[in-house]
């Protein structure tokens, strides 16, 4: 799809969402728009049924945790329109402890992506009918995709054969496990091959 085509629909869409759209930009050959998190549902809905974008397709959502920021997460949706042969990402800012509006109405295949996002970051989903963790443990503690989450995690799962269960401990690591050693082996190692005392006596 030209660069063309896609600023006369960001354009479009700006138009007719002027109180939601923040703004919009095309890069790369695709077009990224910024909406307000309150006005989301709406929003997507908008994008679902217009004749001019009919994007009926949910094909992701994802999060970024950027911890510096004063609204620390983006929330991304991707849609997809085979009607017109287009995408369009779309992306909203939530700061930690806030709600954002569910889609799940609108695009019920949202449904299991907001459950991970809640998982995965913590971010809450207002108006999710079932927002309970989807890859983590029922008992787990924190959300592992925060940039704030520790490598080790703060919880040990495994299975005791004293007690014959699954038991849940706190993570214990000695000081010298913590210690990463980042060199490549392919860089500041000096390696002898076969024939290389050769070649420094011929040097010499």
């Amino acid at each position: 799809m030209s660069d063309e085509t896609l600023n006369e629909l960001g354009a479009l869409i700006e138009a007719k969402q002027v109180d939601v759209v923040t703004s919009w930009e095309v890069a790369f050959g695709e077009l990224t728009v910024h909406v307000r998190a309150e006005g989301l549902p709406g929003f997507v809905e908008f994008l679902k049924t217009d004749r001019g974008c009919r994007f009926t397709t949910l094909v992701d959502i994802t999060a970024v945790d950027y911890p510096e920021r004063e609204a620390r997460f983006d929330v991304v949706y991707h849609f997809l329109s085979m009607y017109q042969n287009h995408r369009i990402r779309v992306k909203t800012v939530v700061d930690e402890g806030e709600m954002l509006p569910s889609i799940v109405t609108v695009y019920p295949a949202s449904n299991w992506f907001e459950r991970e996002i809640f998982d995965m970051f913590g971010i809450i989903f207002k108006g999710h009918p079932d927002l309970r963790r989807l890859l983590t443990d029922y008992g787990f503690r924190g959300h592992p995709l925060r940039k704030d989450f520790p490598t080790t995690g703060y919880t040990e799962v495994r299975y005791d054969e004293v007690e014959k269960r699954v038991v849940y401990e706190p993570v214990s690591l000695v000081q010298e496990y913590r210690q990463f050693d980042f060199m490549s082996p392919w860089e500041g190692a000096e390696y002898l091959l076969p024939g290389d005392e050769k070649a420094d006596e011929a040097k010499g």
